[in-house]
Formats: C-alpha cells, sequence, structure tokens
C-alpha cells in the first residue's frame, strides 16, 4: 500500500488529527478524525446504519481544504 500523506489539520500542534492521506494504488482517501459523539452517532445511524467495524468521525471546517487537495490528487489517471 502507498498512502501520500495529504496534510493535517494545521491547528493540531502535536496532536496531528485529523489528518489526509490518498492511497496511490487504489485512490482511496484515508481519513484520521475524532469520533463523533454519541448525539451524532445517534442523528447519523437514522439515515444510514453503523456496522461495529465502521465509526462516524466529525472533521472541522478547516480541512476541508485538504480534502479538496486529496479528491483532487486521487483522481484516477
Amino acid at each position: 500500500m502507498s498512502l501520500r500523506f495529504v496534510g493535517k489539520d494545521p491547528e493540531s500542534g502535536d496532536h496531528g488529527c485529523p489528518a489526509v492521506w490518498v492511497d496511490e494504488e487504489s485512490h482511496d482517501l484515508v481519513i484520521q478524525g475524532t469520533r463523533a459523539d454519541a448525539g451524532t452517532v445517534a442523528r447519523t445511524v437514522q439515515d444510514s446504519p453503523l456496522p461495529d467495524h465502521e465509526s462516524v468521525i466529525r472533521l472541522p471546517q478547516r480541512i476541508i481544504p485538504l480534502l479538496r487537495e486529496a479528491l483532487d490528487g486521487a483522481k484516477p489517471q
């Protein structure tokens, strides 16, 4: 697996979260983030079931530019 680091939240300090990578083979995004609180999870499962192997994460607005960069870089050639 070849992961290309796109970046991390500039306000995260030494914690490094949230962060974004692109898998250069599959073009998948890999995202590290803070687990959503119980209220957020309860609301999201109303729209989409949450299997045991998945998690809901919350990303701050300031990471949107990193997501855009990752999406642009994940386009298959």
